[in-house]
């Protein structure tokens, strides 16, 4: 006990731990007598990686990593029962030196689970510190998977009684216990940790299912128990101080939290289905989508020909793509790259994901008639040098748009369509003008997500050639493809051969020649045509660029590119 106090005493000396924390931890700690390490840790207040480091100088014990654990079970028989104690207690044996264990722990002062292990084994045990996630992954090697709802079951057995959803001041007492503020932080901490950008919490008639948005792709995890469904839902209501008796209609909300030691936005959006309410929630690290234009995977030659275009004082500038394809971070990243003292910034969305600094950005509200139209109606007003506009939705908007950009302003905003030439065509069938189109369109880019190869276990295999179904899809510009590179999976990348995203890039520019033809009003075919021949490159080229290089795979370029064929 005493050990615990000092080392949180540390913890708020070296800043990580505030006295308003502490407060809270402390009398989470007496009336639940759980671990006061673990529960800094599990309730967000400190992130392991900052927490195994004051652990390891603390306490003068080695910090091990998944490859310092053995990848197959010691050679000495321990009985089945210390088997599941490892497992559920996040115990991992890593060696044996005559009589004493080497056990690998995250918190060495739960000194009770330690004794227990030297009664079962008969070993002087000798804790060392890992984290927590190397630990489960190497105890479901040695042990097997933990059964379905171990940890949840445990939790579900603390809250006494049948929940009655009607209840509000039920349901509003229960989001508030102490076993569900612990599992629902455990469940967004697990969603951090797996680089997820969204969870998904959907009530089916018999189960409740948890999956995670890793990488563009969902992933099914461990649910809860279908009893704590309620529960659930009811503690992230609290949290996004959501209407909790309100099931009837869908919800918005939004709360910035800390989660290991990092500040977190969630934006949590609730609907109604048939069998309860779904909840989807967008996990938005602060910081994280402060990314340079470089990083984003942009060609060099597109890359400079962008920089050109937001370097330019006046004009429009448009990014397409379908949601979730990386927009929204390719215009931050462009705001942050112009963004200077001597100009004045502006933005509107819906809504608005990150803070710029020196920027104004202004949250859309058609409830009160703060829609896009009027919104940027009221910044041309504002004297701006540039305007961000989240989404051009309609033909009201689009004019608006095109008439700053006339009017010596630079415009960005966004547009769903498949490709950069769908782009002219969309603005031309909400009703813009040819003729202030063509003066207007500085250039418009095209993009979508891939996911990024494992680098520590990516494979290289002769190209076998395109399927009858895909034979259209070879290259238009470029060399034909030669090798390519498959995922295999591995530890570092929890299987999946991937890690991150990276984007391929298609930029049109409106050069004199794409300006005459969008006065002819020609469809998307004839721009694109006309594009390429000046040497526009597609998306499908930039993306057998990035397969030959080993950057991303065919399989995953055909995946987003399949419906330009």
């Amino acid at each position: 006990m005493d050990s615990s106090l000092n080392l949180a005493g540390r913890l708020v000396e070296q800043r990580l731990l505030s006295e308003e924390e502490l407060e809270r931890v402390m009398k989470l700690h007496q009336e639940q007598d759980a671990p006061l390490i673990r529960m800094v840790v599990e309730l967000g207040f400190v992130s392991e990686d900052d927490l195994l480091p004051l652990l390891r100088d603390h306490f003068g014990l080695p910090l091990i990593s998944l490859k310092d654990m053995p990848a197959t079970p010691l050679p000495i028989e321990f009985p089945d029962s210390v088997a599941e104690f490892c497992k559920h207690a996040r115990m991992v044996p890593v060696k044996i030196e005559q009589r004493e264990l080497q056990v690998a722990v995250t918190d060495p002062t739960d000194i009770a689970r330690l004794h227990a292990l030297e009664l079962a084994t008969g070993l002087h045990v000798k804790p060392v510190l890992a984290k927590e996630k190397d630990i489960n992954a190497r105890a479901e090697t040695l042990f097997g998977a933990a059964r379905p709802g171990d940890d949840s079951s445990l939790v579900a057995r603390e809250i006494e009684g049948a929940v009655d959803e009607e209840d509000v001041s039920h349901l509003r007492d229960l989001a508030s216990e102490v076993p569900v503020i612990r599992m629902v932080n455990q469940m967004l901490l697990r969603a951090l940790e797996s680089r997820a950008s969204d969870v998904h919490i959907e009530p089916f008639e018999n189960q409740l299912k948890v999956r995670y948005r890793i990488d563009g792709i969902l992933h099914e995890v461990e649910p809860p128990p279908r009893q704590l469904k309620a529960a659930v839902i009811s503690r992230l209501k609290v949290l996004a101080q959501l209407n909790i008796a309100e099931r009837r209609l869908p919800q918005d909300g939004r709360i910035k939290i800390r989660l290991a030691g990092k500040d977190v936005d969630l934006r949590i959006a609730t609907v109604p289905t048939l069998y309860g309410e779904s909840v989807v929630i967008r996990l938005l690290e602060r910081g994280q989508i402060f990314t340079e234009l470089e990083s984003l995977g942009f060609p060099q030659s597109i890359l400079g020909q962008f920089n050109g275009m937001i370097a330019r004082p006046h004009g429009m500038i448009l990014v397409t793509g379908p949601t979730g394809s990386g927009k929204t971070t390719t215009l931050y990243g462009a705001l942050q790259k112009i963004n200077d003292p001597g100009k004045k910034i502006i933005t509107i969305e819906d809504p608005v994901e990150y803070q710029l600094g020196g920027v104004n950005q202004i949250h859309v509200k058609p409830q009160i008639g703060l829609t896009f139209a009027n919104g940027l109606r009221s910044i041309v007003r504002q004297d701006p040098d540039v305007i961000m506009v989240g989404e051009i939705r309609d033909s009201e908007t689009a004019e608006i748009a095109v008439q700053a950009a006339l009017t010596g302003h630079l415009v960005l905003s966004t547009l769903h369509t498949n490709d950069a030439a769908g782009a002219v065509s969309r603005l031309l069938e909400m009703g813009v003008q040819d003729y202030l189109l063509s003066s207007s369109l500085l250039g418009v880019l095209a993009q979508r997500l891939v996911r990024r190869l494992c680098a520590a276990c990516r494979k290289q295999t002769p190209f076998a050639g395109f399927s009858a179904g895909v034979a259209e899809l070879r290259p238009v510009n470029g060399e034909p493809l030669q090798n390519v590179w498959e995922a295999v999976g591995c530890e570092e990348c929890g299987g999946t051969g991937y890690l991150g995203r990276v984007g391929i890039f298609e930029l049109l520019s409106a050069s004199p020649e794409i300006c005459k033809i969008i006065v002819q009003r020609a469809d998307a075919g004839t721009i694109r045509n006309a594009a390429v021949r000046q040497g526009m490159r597609l998306l499908r080229d930039d993306g057998w660029d990035k397969v030959r290089r080993g950057v991303t795979t065919l399989a995953e370029v055909l995946r987003v590119t399949r419906e330009e064929g």
